[in-house]
């Protein structure tokens, strides 16, 4: 166990991934805190009320450490697009589900400032968050509170902005990772390297705590992992199918039938890249030739036509997953960190034998 393990008192390195939009829930952060991991709840889409309320939920369900993660403040852009061009395109979609024509709503994202207010007020071990760097006052409040502070990075220069920043750990985010990325100092298509690669080039530009995250789904990523130096892993896609996650039905079917060839990168949900497997919208979309309103006007867009079909429609859904897809398990989480011990075990033993 590294210095970053003890601090929370964990017994595998593993850190959930905080998944939002639905995947993400208090008993599936607790659950995996409860195994001897660092469990994490998805909070930038709350709103200050339902992350006091989540945080309670934690708790009640175990005494363990956990945290609790935002989008930087950085993550808002201004409204760019055509709004009628893609009204159109989304207005067939509506119609087979049965709703109302698209509409754009006046806002997008919660208020920044209160949710961090909300989480100091609460005081979870931890705080991350993607999408860039915090504002110098938000950090100097998070450290008042002695909440720890991770940043997410996709490249050598985010993790040195992120280490100048104060952050305490860095996740370093491989391009075989699932959903939106943390990508913030470059293009999005200039950040795809991957986690193999990166590990070992963030790890020597910076003396915090890595923690390595993208294609990682089992005992035998997690020992790559910090064979190559990084201090624990964050696993996402290998959560999704567990027992405790809110991950709908039509959702986890398609988890469960995908290969490692099908998951793609596309800003047809939301307006910011993300990888998921690829189906019905994002095909037409891409056939379209339209371009995305910026993030997260785009995901705002799209979240009713997203939120209708969840329970039946896959061919509309953000399938976000990574491209370890294809060895996702439906278990509880604590079966999930159980059989990667095993797997870490056996793994280190065959090591060990070969290097004899």
């Amino acid at each position: 166990m590294n210095d970053f393990c003890r601090r929370f008192e964990m017994s595998i390195p593993v850190v959930l991934a905080p998944m939002g939009g639905g995947p993400s829930t208090p008993e599936l952060a607790a659950a995996v805190s409860n195994a001897g991991g660092l469990g994490s709840l998805a909070a930038a889409y709350s709103s200050p009320e339902k992350i006091t309320e989540d945080i309670a939920k934690i708790r009640a369900l175990t005494k363990r450490s956990f945290a609790v993660n935002l989008f930087s403040s950085a993550a808002q852009e201004p409204l760019r697009g055509d709004v009628e061009a893609v009204s159109k395109f989304l207005s067939s979609f509506h119609e087979r589900l049965g709703l109302a024509a698209p509409q754009l709503p006046s806002t997008t994202i919660e208020d920044f400032g209160k949710q961090i207010d909300a989480i100091c007020a609460s005081k979870p071990a931890a705080v991350s968050f993607t999408f860039g760097l915090l504002p110098a006052e938000t950090m100097q409040k998070l450290k008042a509170a002695d909440i720890f502070v991770i940043g997410t990075a996709t490249t050598v220069d985010e993790a040195m902005q992120l280490e100048r920043a104060g952050v305490d750990a860095i996740v370093a985010q491989g391009g075989e990772a699932g959903a939106h990325r943390g990508t913030f100092a470059v293009a999005a298509e200039q950040a795809l390297i991957g986690t193999v690669a990166l590990i070992p080039q963030v790890l020597d530009a910076v003396r915090v705590p890595v923690i390595a995250s993208g294609g990682i789904m089992d005992g035998r990523g997690i020992v790559a992992a910090l064979a190559l130096g990084a201090s624990a892993v964050q696993m996402g896609t290998a959560f999704l199918a567990a027992k405790e996650a809110g991950t709908s039905a039509a959702y986890r079917e398609a988890l469960l039938k995908a290969h490692e060839d099908q998951t793609t990168v596309t800003r047809a949900f939301s307006g910011r890249m993300a990888r998921g497997i690829q189906n019905e919208f994002i095909a037409k979309w891409n056939q379209s030739g339209l371009a995305n309103l910026s993030y997260p006007w785009q995901n705002a867009f799209t979240q009713q036509m997203r939120r209708a079909s969840a329970a039946k429609d896959a061919g509309l859904l953000s399938l976000w997953a990574g491209q370890g897809v294809g060895l996702i398990r439906e278990a509880s989480a604590a079966e999930l960190i159980s059989g990667w011990r095993q797997e870490m075990k056996s793994v280190l033993q065959n090591l060990a034998r070969n290097a004899e």
